[in-house]
């Protein structure tokens, strides 16, 4: 069992320190005491509409102060990825201002005509017209990626379609798979540590989904710690084929285990 210190923290956004724009119990004072203890975290979010700058206002907005470089989106991730593999590209983009200004950000020219990629991210008005130009593109060669895998999104009227659902629709017509970047692709954990020049055996990845947050931080090589205050509830733990490593009621139980380099009071009901 991986008893080392713990030097660096990972968690999840929506589910575990907000519901929306809502606040969760304790996830300001989680924020707080990582700020506080000096230990290096970055909070993570597979949405890839918002830029860094608009999450922390949205999170400023719930009460949550975090510093914008301590956010790190699939749009980021997605971005970093593009760049290491083709430096200087091209890319169709369906999407908002998360992945836009990220690619911009890298050098990429973002054109309609013979992209090397087009790149789906999240959006709030999928249009017919752009779905049949990312169909025809990657039908004459565009390599096909996609920010995050998640079909469904929430919203106060209920679930939204979101990515994998638009890539799945792109896929049945080309029959070309995306190559998907978020979360559960252990990739954006691993462009996450290298953010922060960590190791994965010394960080910890909090989140409320067992198959994404849990999966992928499982898969690169971290613990793990489940909040049952989001997506899987608490009677879904045991159908997994794997677990996380420790599970808490909510953000507010681990406050108090920020400044300690080897937890020995976690809770464990799984």
């Amino acid at each position: 069992m991986n008893d080392r210190p713990i030097e660096t923290w990972l968690t999840d956004m929506d589910g575990v320190l907000v519901h929306e724009e809502t606040p969760i119990a304790g996830a300001q004072e989680f924020v707080e005491a990582l700020q506080s203890s000096g230990r290096e975290f970055l909070l993570l979010t597979n949405n890839s509409i918002y830029t860094p700058r608009d999450l922390r206002a949205r999170l400023l907005r719930s009460g949550i102060d975090v510093p914008e470089e301590r956010i790190w989106t699939s749009a980021l991730a997605t971005a970093q990825f593009l760049l290491e593999q083709r430096p200087g590209g091209s890319a169709y983009v369906i999407g908002e201002a998360g992945i836009t200004t990220a690619l911009h950000d890298v050098g990429y020219v973002m054109t309609e005509r013979d992209p090397d990629y087009v790149v789906l991210g999240e959006t709030r008005t999928y249009s017919f017209e752009a779905i049949t130009r990312a169909i025809r593109l990657i039908e004459a060669g565009a390599r096909f990626i996609a920010t995050n895998p998640d079909v469904s999104g929430p919203s106060p009227d209920g679930s939204l379609p979101a990515t994998g659902s638009v890539a799945a629709l792109i896929s049945a017509a080309t029959g070309k798979q995306p190559y998907f970047i978020g979360k559960p692709n252990p990739l954006m954990m691993r462009s996450a540590l290298n953010r922060l020049e960590a190791h994965s055996e010394s960080t910890v990845m909090i989140g409320d989904r067992m198959d994404t947050d849990i999966k992928s931080g499982l898969e690169a090589g971290m613990r793990t710690v489940l909040v049952k205050t989001g997506s899987t509830r608490p009677d879904q733990v045991g159908d997994w084929p794997y677990l996380p490593t420790h599970v808490v009621d909510s953000i507010a139980d681990l406050v108090g285990l920020v400044g300690e380099l080897a937890p020995g009071t976690w809770a464990t009901e799984s």
